[in-house]
């Protein structure tokens, strides 16, 4: 049940970065906001690796780095390819940060507070069934049977689109379209941590592995520092999980966890927390036809906004600077007096004049790229025998040529590796 009356002026759908976001925009500007949230608590129902990029969080929020729940400021950075108890690392370190470490749940409640001290009110333990229209134009939402209208709703539902798809705006979700993530949060000494990972207090570490980490499926393994735990994860191609996937996500994490040198790098540490999360992966081959109709704009995962690397990921930074564009749309709108698509229609205009947009479709080669099971088996393995073979010396030292030469035979072709290597150096 509802139990609200009375009509809004926007209903937000949502309570994660996204939802948060738009409703602190729009409340600190005189709107009449309501935030329908189907988790216990705003924050509950989001999980992610572990790393935000800060900028366009400190664009909508001036107070963010003084008050949010930041765990440490990355200073280090770490990409791996792992094969068996070997690894060949690139590490970058850096006394400047863009990003940081925190636990979701808690950052996303932070922003759902933000926009409660601004005036909106959010409503938890609420699912929305469907959108409410009038006339074709989206009027407010329905939950339980129940309607509550507002002259505009913003979706933030999430990456399963269930509303969209209910009202026909987004075909079912293929698993092709999305990624499974799953995580372990690992309770360890605050000094072990900087002691283990070469950190001076608040920095922190990113780090991620490619290779035999994932039980031979596309994808790859995290892990990051947080002031008193570790996360430590992966996340695995859905639709090729499906197909090839011999034993349970969660157990090749912790064949992970319990293989070196993370077992030595973890020890002591307690297993507290685990969760499993879908993640667009797609990009703008899975965003909505149309971001904008009549009464409705569609944000963060909803929308797929959510870039994968290979070595780093981007999406909270993603969701809420989306929703803060959703409520520049809105004020825009009803300045104009009614909220119809030619109106909304600048939330386009916006995305497109953005990073968002701007960085998805740069990116845009990547995704097929990261399905290629050479990236993620026989390229690790030949980059891992190369450096065996450079630096495990007995008595004679190969050139590096010799070794890459002997470290392809019957995996690929130099020729093909260079090709490769530079479709992956493009799309990046």
């Amino acid at each position: 049940m509802l139990n609200i009356v009375g009509k809004f002026d926007v209903v937000v759908v949502g309570a994660g970065p996204a939802g948060s976001s738009a409703a602190y925009t729009l409340s600190k500007n005189g709107f009449k906001v309501v935030v329908i949230e189907r988790g216990r608590t705003a924050g509950s129902k989001n999980l992610y690796g572990g790393r935000v990029y800060s900028k366009p969080l400190e664009e909508i929020y001036p107070e963010f780095k003084r008050e949010a729940p930041i765990e440490r400021w990355v200073k280090r950075e770490r990409f791996s390819m792992m094969v068996g108890g070997e690894l060949l690392t690139l590490e970058y370190y850096s006394r400047n940060s863009t990003s940081f470490t925190a636990y979701l749940s808690r950052l996303a409640g932070w922003m759902a507070q933000k926009a409660e001290e601004a005036g909106a009110i959010i409503v938890t333990d609420v699912r929305v069934d469907d959108l409410y229209t009038e006339d074709g134009i989206v009027k407010g939402i329905v939950s339980s049977g129940d309607v509550l209208k507002a002259d505009v709703v913003v979706d933030a539902e999430g990456v399963n689109r269930l509303i969209l798809e209910r009202h026909g705006l987004v075909p079912k979700l293929l698993p092709r379209q999305v990624a499974l993530g799953v995580k372990e949060t690992i309770r360890l000494d605050k000094q072990k941590i900087e002691d283990r990972f070469g950190l001076l207090p608040e920095e922190g570490l990113a780090w991620f592995i490619i290779g035999n980490v994932t039980g031979g499926l596309p994808g790859g393994a995290f892990l990051y520092t947080n002031t008193t735990t570790v996360s430590l994860g992966m996340v695995v191609f859905l639709e090729e999980a499906c197909k090839k996937v011999q034993k349970h996500v969660f157990d090749i994490l912790e064949d992970l966890r319990t293989s070196q040198p993370f077992s030595d790098i973890l020890k002591d540490g307690v297993l507290v927390e685990y969760g499993a999360h879908l993640t667009p992966e797609a990009g703008l081959d899975m965003a909505p036809k149309k971001l904008y109709t009549d009464g409705l704009l569609v944000v963060g995962d909803a929308a797929g906004f959510l870039l994968n690397l290979g070595y780093t990921v981007r999406g909270v930074d993603f969701a809420a600077y989306s929703g803060y564009l959703a409520a520049k749309t809105i004020i825009k709108a009803h300045s104009e007096g009614n909220f119809k698509a030619e109106n909304l229609s600048v939330y386009q205009k916006l995305l497109e004049e953005s990073f968002i947009i701007r960085e998805l479709r740069r990116h845009r080669k990547i995704a097929k790229l990261l399905r290629s099971s050479e990236l993620f088996t026989t390229y690790p393995e030949i980059f891992v025998d190369v450096a065996r073979k450079l630096f495990n010396i007995e008595y004679t030292s190969p050139t590096l040529l010799q070794s890459i030469r002997e470290s392809i035979k019957g995996k690929t072709s130099l020729l093909s590796l260079i090709v490769k290597m530079l479709s992956l150096v493009r799309a990046l």
